[in-house]
């Protein structure tokens, strides 16, 4: 009787095993699908596209930082377009007021029986991937209507409480040149994005193709590729994927060790970390590691998955020193060395 029971087992662990492998060979290549429709429309940008699809699998939020004109917006839009996602872009200005995105309550009257009632008009924030267009030209308290539609996906106004439609994204813009009038956010928001993405300048060859793609009558075209409900499916198999005990010790030693409070920090982290990332760093890092495994066709997360993608996750979340800014130390050159001193037990695990 008990090799009967501990045969049955074993038959589910292997369908299970099966199920896993074939959802995560679905993974792939609908983001494959998504980069070839998304590759249509933007030209180079490929470390871009890759950090936006794990932080939609990983269930996250993204914050874009780069001059005008790379085309940040034009990427979301193409991530939602060929994502078959609803899609809303907020442009934020000094005067922009929280009801302006989370929507009111307006006074209509009913024709059938003349009494006025009130009904709630949804703002933009009601949709599926939304695109908040400078999100520092706007001033706390706006910024502040976002929190809970990032954290919890919901809205409350007047007292009631409405859902979003899932899946649902934030991915804001901030433009690091011009700072005049701009109101940085908080700590606390900025702890609500799953990464902060460097978009950079292309490359000759690039930008020479930009100017073909643009400047000709060539009118390319993206298809949806995928659906709401596949994405959410894609979702849940990141988090299905294994986290080695040794992976996670080497993401709380790389966390823990940028914290000046903490008793094992290394001197210079005190002389150049003014505040370290909390908890939500750790959670992060490790869904964001297990989405990059899958996407790079492994089931497992490996160091590298965890040191690459420190940079996005850490670095709006590490607020260096007045004297480290004083020597030009950049908050990348700080996880930089970070990575690099990570105690010896940590790399030998690895």
């Amino acid at each position: 009787m008990a090799s009967q029971e501990s045969f049955l087992m074993t038959q589910v662990q292997e369908s299970d095993k099966l199920d896993d492998q074939e959802r995560a060979a679905r993974l792939v290549e609908v983001c494959q699908k998504v980069r070839t429709q998304v590759g249509r429309i933007v030209v180079g940008q490929d470390e871009v596209v890759e950090q936006l699809l794990i932080a939609i699998l990983a269930r996250g939020h993204c914050l874009l930082e780069g001059v005008p004109g790379l085309a940040k917006t034009l990427m979301v839009r193409s991530l939602a377009e060929t994502m078959n996602l609803g899609f809303n872009r907020i442009q934020f200005t000094p005067d922009l007021m929280p009801a302006d995105i989370t929507g009111t309550d307006i006074i209509q009257e009913n024709r059938e029986t003349g009494h006025r009632d009130l009904v709630f008009e949804k703002g933009p924030i009601f949709t599926q991937m939304l695109l908040a267009d400078e999100i520092n030209r706007t001033p706390p308290k706006t910024q502040a209507a976002l929190l809970e539609a990032m954290q919890e996906h919901e809205v409350t106004v007047g007292g009631k409480t409405y859902r979003l439609d899932e899946p649902f994204f934030v991915l804001a813009t901030q433009n690091p040149i011009e700072q005049e009038g701009t109101y940085p956010l908080p700590e606390a928001q900025r702890d609500r994005f799953l990464f902060n993405v460097i978009v950079d300048y292309p490359s000759r060859e690039q930008e020479g193709d930009i100017i073909d793609r643009t400047t000709s009558t060539i009118a390319a075209r993206i298809e949806a590729v995928v659906t709401g409900s596949e994405i959410i499916d894609c979702q849940e198999t990141v988090r299905r994927v294994p986290l080695p005990e040794h992976v996670k010790n080497l993401v709380l030693d790389l966390v823990r060790s940028a914290r000046p409070k903490d008793e094992t920090t290394a001197p210079w982290v005190r002389e150049l970390i003014d505040w370290g990332p909390g908890p939500r760093a750790c959670q992060q890092l490790v869904l964001a590691a297990k989405a990059r495994a899958l996407l790079q066709g492994r089931y497992h997360v490996t160091r590298d998955d965890v040191e690459i993608l420190a940079f996005p996750v850490l670095r709006h979340r590490i607020v260096p020193t007045f004297n480290a800014e004083a020597e030009g130390v950049s908050v990348d050159d700080l996880i930089r060395r970070l990575i690099r001193e990570l105690p010896a037990a940590s790399k030998q695990l690895l």
